[in-house]
């Protein structure tokens, strides 16, 4: 046990939470949701992500974490006239085929067959835009951002964990001492809300299978590489039954898909978690642990995020996710023959492109496996 797995998982669940909740805010306001659907939704998420990252990383000895699905709460954010009950018989019938793909069409055979090029570029592909985000509010807030640049450059010297750790309490600190945080009201616990699904055939079409579809391709296809560029062999099967039943489970307190993570992933899988990639899987009962206090106050705690600024979450994602950027860029360029193969995936994947509500990271890992083969099959005719 060392002091950076702790670190590590608490940093991850930071990045996780706090860069995201915002659009799963905007989801619950889209669909209707009033405060007390809102609060339930969020405690959900925060229970399934507890229970689920500590089964599946003390089962299967690796450092499994799960996420909720961000493209996911993004589609729900677009939508227009659907109800907060329709969404849910929705999130019911997408946590159903998440745990028929888990049962008919386990994709252990696709994930070994990822190279470690694709799969490290196209993790390198999605980090880049976090680290780039610093610069973006730089602009905006250098009084905030340079001192925190300036306080890693220098502690990461020493121990980068340790640095990241830092960056996050003076962060906070100083964002107060600046007065750019909005005030926040006193704690209470949070309350589950039962939400009475309604199957509008419409809405399970319109809004429950591209929530699956965006679910598998953007988050769950993403983390499968993650864990195959750290060298780990994941069980996908068991991930997705998991995942799909939490799902399942959840979806009456209003909460949408719970996936495996792929960006926090990274947080957790690299070395600066732990030199021994045996014992990464540590990290996983304290991300747990971490989300489960999240979901005991997740009502509050939906506040307190809010209240911190936009330059502050960025800042802090963007330096914790920069040794994990410099690992998978490494990790890709590693096999000189497969150098185009990565440099493809990762472009596709940086641009940002979207088609049909899948995100980049999806067409990035495609790109890369079809130049992949084509580059097999030459090489196979000229043998």
């Amino acid at each position: 046990m060392r002091a950076s797995v702790v670190i590590s998982a608490l940093v991850a669940v930071l990045v996780g939470f706090g860069s995201s909740v915002a659009i799963v805010l905007a989801a619950a306001a889209a669909v209707g949701a009033d405060a007390a659907q809102t609060s339930s939704w969020i405690a959900a998420l925060c229970v399934a992500m507890a229970v689920t990252t500590a089964i599946l990383s003390v089962r299967h000895r690796m450092p499994i974490v799960t996420a909720w699905s961000t493209p996911g709460a993004a589609l729900i954010a677009a939508t227009t006239g659907i109800s907060i009950e329709a969404a849910v018989g929705a999130f019911f019938f997408a946590a159903a085929l998440i745990l028929l793909t888990a049962a008919f069409r386990p994709l252990n055979a696709l994930i070994a067959r990822i190279p470690p090029s694709i799969a490290s570029g196209m993790l390198a592909g999605v980090l880049l835009s976090f680290v780039l985000a610093i610069f973006d509010h730089l602009h905006a807030a250098p009084h905030l951002v340079i001192p925190l640049l300036l306080l890693f450059a220098v502690l990461r010297v020493f121990s980068p964990i340790w640095a990241v750790l830092a960056v996050l309490i003076a962060g906070i600190a100083l964002a107060y001492a600046l007065g750019l945080t909005e005030p926040v009201g006193a704690l209470h616990l949070s309350r589950f809300v039962w939400i009475t699904p309604t199957f509008d055939p419409a809405v399970l079409i319109g809004l429950g299978l591209p929530l699956y579809l965006v679910t598998m391709a953007s988050q769950n296809l993403p983390g499968f590489a993650v864990l195959t560029a750290a060298g780990y062999q994941p069980p996908s099967r068991s991930i997705l039954t998991v995942t799909g039943l939490a799902s399942l489970l959840s979806a009456g307190a209003g909460a949408h898909t719970s996936n495996l993570a792929a960006i926090t992933a990274s947080i957790c899988t690299g070395a600066d978690a732990h030199p021994d990639p045996d014992k990464r899987w540590l990290c996983g009962p304290f991300y747990a642990a971490g989300y489960a206090v999240l979901a005991v106050f997740g009502a509050s705690l939906v506040v307190l995020f809010a209240s911190f600024p936009k330059a502050l979450i960025a800042t802090i994602a963007g330096i914790a996710l920069i040794g994990p950027l410099a690992a998978a860029l490494s990790r890709s360029m590693e096999d000189e023959k497969q150098r185009f193969v990565a440099i493809t995936t990762f472009a596709i994947t940086a641009s940002g492109l979207s088609a049909f509500g899948i995100g980049s990271a999806f067409w990035g890992l495609a790109a890369g496996l079809l130049v992949y083969g084509l580059d097999q099959l030459i090489a196979l005719r000229k043998a």
